[in-house]
């Protein structure tokens, strides 16, 4: 798959990342179902405008890692923390969560009854309490952005998964997240739609929005990720620049899920 931006130079100019703030941070993370230990002590520290990319086997932890980061999922052991500030299970924390944190999701979750552009201005004017004028014209902004403007006023099953799952991108955006988790939001696709949600993901990716991808789009890694995280058996196995990750692995693990899925995408 080729997509529409030439190959962003992420090393060149790094964004300031290394004296950047801590965004996230992720210390001895352990969970639970019942008996099943699906994340086993892990750690991890994401920088502000940092994009990290986590692939790994079906069952390695992934989906459940990212939403433990925003309290989708409850862990057993260990802290995360949004730009200094510890989550607890609290009023104040979702309140934090909602204002820093944007999550996209496999499913579009889009609500079937409400139009696009209601469906975008719906949490800004319930939850951040703007005016409905200054929502409706922040949201048409944001669809622009996304390339689905002229269809504003259709409703979800009139329209594309891929337009669909650009949608979500803009309602997401239309809360002004600092950081936007991805759960392979690609994976629900047709293979011909992914790439125009993977562009506007690029685009997001050169404004400085910082950002965790799960996903299986290795090209996609490759081009924007700063690192790279394989994860297997609820650990974080490999962490590192795309090119040591993706062409250079240091672990035999990590080498046959990447030949494995190369494979499947020839």
């Amino acid at each position: 798959m080729i997509l529409n931006r030439e190959s962003v130079d992420r090393s060149s100019e790094k964004k300031g990342i290394a004296k950047a703030r801590t965004a996230i941070e992720i210390t001895g993370l352990n969970k639970w179902f019942g008996e099943l230990h699906v994340l086993k002590d892990v750690s991890l520290s994401v920088s502000e405008k940092e994009i990290i990319v986590i692939c790994g086997p079906s069952g390695s932890g992934k989906s459940t890692f990212i939403r433990c980061i925003n309290h989708l999922e409850n862990y057993q052991e260990g802290t995360v923390s949004i730009f200094g500030e510890k989550l607890e299970s609290n009023k104040k924390s979702a309140v934090l969560i909602r204002n820093n944190v944007g999550m996209l999701f496999q499913n579009f979750n889009l609500f079937p009854h409400l139009t696009i552009l209601q469906n975008c201005t719906l949490g800004p004017i319930w939850l951040r309490k703007i005016p409905e004028s200054e929502s409706i014209k922040q949201s048409m902004a944001l669809l622009d952005r996304v390339g689905i403007a002229a269809l504003a006023s259709k409703y979800p099953g009139q329209i594309s998964g891929g337009q669909q799952q650009r949608v979500a991108i803009a309602r997401s955006l239309a809360m002004e997240p600092r950081i936007m988790l991805f759960d392979e939001p690609t994976s629900a696709l047709d293979p011909e739609m992914i790439k125009e949600v993977l562009d506007v993901m690029i685009d997001l990716a050169e404004s400085g929005m910082t950002m965790m991808c799960v996903t299986h789009e290795m090209q996609f890694a490759h081009q924007v990720a700063d690192r790279v995280i394989f994860m297997a058996d609820g650990e974080i196995v490999e962490i590192g620049p795309p090119d040591q990750v993706l062409k250079n692995p240091k672990w035999d693990r990590t080498s046959q899920f990447l030949q494995h899925v190369l494979s499947h995408k020839s």
